[in-house]
């Protein structure tokens, strides 16, 4: 199943290049799977979880020109999406709440 998730943010600043490197990402149960390099237009991530119990992966994109972080939330077979998203917003709204000014998800 897929899921997207789009974050509507008030700064310029990549908030995808920002969860990328972010230090805190581990205590919120993620880590950086793989990512584009630096200076490469567009960027992108992927995190997962480290909880066993998490299935499913984040694909993550920025778009400068309209400050909108895309994440495509991928989960395969049993994986049920709602934890490794529930997870994600907790980290999001802990971390960026004052970046962010809507976030908006839609089920596929």
């Amino acid at each position: 199943m897929q899921t997207l998730i789009q974050v509507v943010c008030s700064e310029k600043k990549s908030l995808r290049d920002v969860i990328a490197h972010d230090e805190k990402l581990k205590k919120f149960n993620f880590y950086v799977e793989a990512k584009q390099k630096p200076g490469r237009s567009p960027g992108w991530a992927k995190i997962h979880s480290t909880d066993t119990n998490v299935r499913g992966a984040i694909n993550i994109s920025w778009q400068g020109r309209l400050n909108i972080l895309n994440c495509r939330v991928i989960t395969k077979g049993t994986g049920k999406p709602a934890n490794i998203i529930g997870d994600f917003m907790k980290y999001l709204l802990t971390r960026f709440s004052r970046k962010i000014e809507s976030i908006i998800i839609v089920p596929r």
